[in-house]
This record gives structure tokens, C-alpha cells and sequence, in this order.
């Protein structure tokens, strides 16, 4: 490969990176790089992640969620009961002051119920998130196998 092409495809390389990662600002909310995983044409559900960090004094909390791709999206969490590992819908989710709330892989998340349209890799589809404090918040979900991260493994923080 030549130089030029190889700078070309470097710079590429860079700039879809860059494009992946997307935060949003509500209120005193940052939500940082909502993310799914790719899924197989026959799925019915899906799910999606990202992490709120509140930089208020008050704690807010995540009432509720919606998504064109899905018929009803529902706020889970994992939990263990003796040797399982279930998932339990959730009526709220409280994101402390000063604090974050996590939504990963194995923990929290919200399940995308009775699919219209299943996630593909490279696409993004958008999520409406409905806040106590902060109020609606429109999010776009980029379909990857993982979050963004920077070189040095912190997530980028892009802001919208």
C-alpha cells in the first residue's frame, strides 16, 4: 500500500471512531454513548446501554422509555437468586447526585420488547428517555459489538 493510501486509510480508520461516540446534555444530566448489539434477523427483542452521570445536588430518576424500533421498551436489572441469573422489570431508575447510573451489559438496561425494526450494525435508531427532573431527553443508539472508548480505555465525550 502506499503512503497516501495508507494515510487515507488511517484517517479513515479515525474518523469512524470518532462519529461512534455520542453523548447528550438534559438538565443537569450528561448521558454518555448509548449503545446495542448487533441482533439476528428473527430477534423479537433487543437491548440498549449507556451511563447518566447527574452533576446536580438532587437525585433524578429515569421513569420511562420509548423507541420506534420497538413496541415497548422496559427498564431491567439483573439479579441473582441462588444459583440463576434472572432479569427483573424495573419501575424506575434513580441516578444519584453526583453520581452515575450505569446501564452495562449484566446489569442494568433497557429491553427493547416485540421488535419493529431489529438494530444492524452501523445503524443508529432513536430512544426518548423520560426523566423526573430533566424531562424528555431524544437519544440515537449506535448499533456496535461495544461502547467507544478512547485509546487509553476512557469512554469519549463528545458533546451534542
Amino acid at each position: 500500500m502506499t503512503p497516501l493510501k495508507m494515510l487515507f486509510a488511517s484517517a479513515l480508520l479515525l474518523g469512524s471512531a470518532a462519529v461512534s461516540a455520542h453523548n447528550y446534555h438534559a438538565g443537569e444530566l450528561d448521558i454518555a454513548h448509548p449503545w446495542a448489539r448487533p441482533l439476528p434477523p428473527v430477534a423479537t427483542v433487543g437491548v440498549t446501554y449507556f451511563t447518566v452521570t447527574n452533576n446536580g445536588d438532587t437525585d433524578d430518576v429515569l421513569l420511562s422509555a420509548e423507541s420506534p424500533v420497538a413496541e415497548t421498551v422496559e427498564m431491567h436489572t439483573h439479579v441473582k437468586e441462588g444459583d440463576m441469573m434472572k432479569m427483573r422489570k424495573l419501575e424506575a431508575l434513580v441516578v444519584p447526585a453526583k453520581g452515575e447510573l450505569t446501564l452495562a451489559p449484566g446489569g442494568h438496561h433497557l429491553m427493547l420488547m416485540n421488535l419493529k425494526q431489529v438494530p444492524v450494525k452501523g445503524e443508529r435508531f432513536p430512544v426518548t428517555l423520560h426523566f423526573k427532573q430533566a424531562g424528555t431527553v431524544e437519544i440515537e443508539v449506535a448499533v456496535d459489538t461495544k461502547p467507544a472508548e478512547k485509546h487509553d480505555g476512557e469512554p469519549q465525550h463528545n458533546h451534542h
